[in-house]
């Protein structure tokens, strides 16, 4: 099974591809993948349209903001750990993990929603 690295984590890639199938048996096949996949689209528009109906380009800005926000608190605080020179101690890094968990978070909702207008299961108003 491959991998297919996207954004900051790496998705499976677990779709069966038939290799010794009859070409008309593949076609059919590609079919029935073709009413899965519009079937999925259709879903995903309908319940993440319900669920965010009022996205617009000021939502993916305020998200911007605090993903930026975020990163930058987390580099801060790596920073201000760093300027005694002594090892960090374990609420530090804790911290810093909080910190750089807050930002990666917040960084893929910010992705995840921009691939919800890319295939278009959301629209911006």
């Amino acid at each position: 099974m491959s991998t297919i690295q996207t954004g900051g984590f790496r998705r499976q890639r677990d779709h069966f591809e038939p290799q010794d199938a009859d070409p008309q048996e593949q076609r059919r096949l590609r079919g029935l993948l073709e009413q899965i996949d519009y079937a999925a689209f259709v879903a995903n528009r309908e319940v993440i349209g319900q669920l965010l109906p009022k996205v617009d380009a000021a939502a993916f800005q305020r998200l911007a903001v605090l993903t930026a926000t975020a990163r930058g608190k987390w580099v801060a605080e790596s920073l201000r750990q760093s300027e005694s020179g002594a090892p960090s101690t374990v609420d530090q890094i804790a911290r810093l993990t909080a910190a750089r968990a807050a930002y990666e978070e917040l960084a893929e909702a910010y992705e995840g929603l921009r691939r919800m207008v890319e295939r278009g299961y959301l629209s911006l108003r």
